[in-house]
């Protein structure tokens, strides 16, 4: 199963690693394990046309076809919110089953809270957490800018940087418990299992 996955660069280097892991803990290393490729593209993924244009580049690939597309993008500051984001992928890319449209709501970053004691010991800095929901924090001032200010008040003397803190932050994490967390992950997640092996999708 080839799997490509649509998404902006910074995303790709921090999440990459830590859902390769995951997917390896819950299919093992046989052959249900998918060959996931990441298709960046620097800042926001393509619209309209251009989305259903790379899309259809990516399945009919002569050498190498994808069985499965995913796009994956923020909500914030595009849409209102998920469905909406879902809604208007699944329209730019017209009537094709092998396509499936997920988000981070409100960011990527949003995946990330779970994990706020590591967040707090990077940052340099203790204060209380911004709900128990991470993906309703306030749309407004989403997760990473509020974590870009986490930082730059924090005894790290800079500021948040997706690459670098986003991985550190997953370094060796259980992602299951931002699943648990975030619905929004884990509807990508369970995404792959059931393209790979639906008896492992996560109830």
């Amino acid at each position: 199963m080839r799997i490509v996955i649509i998404c902006e660069g910074k995303t790709e280097q921090a999440f990459k690693s830590c859902l390769h892991e995951f997917l390896k803990s819950k299919l093992g290393a046989s052959q249900k394990m998918p060959k996931l490729v990441f298709d960046v593209h620097n800042g926001s993924i393509p619209s309209g046309d251009k989305l259903q244009r790379v899309v259809t580049r990516l399945l009919s690939d002569s050498k190498n076809p994808a069985d499965a597309v995913i796009a994956l993008t923020d909500v914030y500051p595009g849409f209102s919110n998920a469905d909406a984001a879902k809604t208007q992928m699944r329209q730019d890319v017209g009537n094709q089953t092998a396509f499936y449209p997920h988000v981070a709501q409100h960011d990527f970053e949003a995946w990330l809270l779970p994990f706020w004691d590591r967040i707090q010991k990077l940052a340099g800095r203790t204060a209380a957490p911004w709900g128990s929901n991470p993906e309703t924090v306030n749309h407004g001032n989403p997760p990473a800018h509020r974590l870009m200010k986490l930082f730059e008040e924090g005894k790290c003397r800079d500021s948040y940087k997706k690459p670098r803190d986003a991985g550190r932050i997953l370094l060796n994490a259980d992602l299951t418990v931002a699943i648990q967390a975030c619905p929004e992950l884990k509807a990508l997640v369970n995404t792959i299992l059931n393209l790979c092996d639906p008896s492992k999708v996560i109830p």
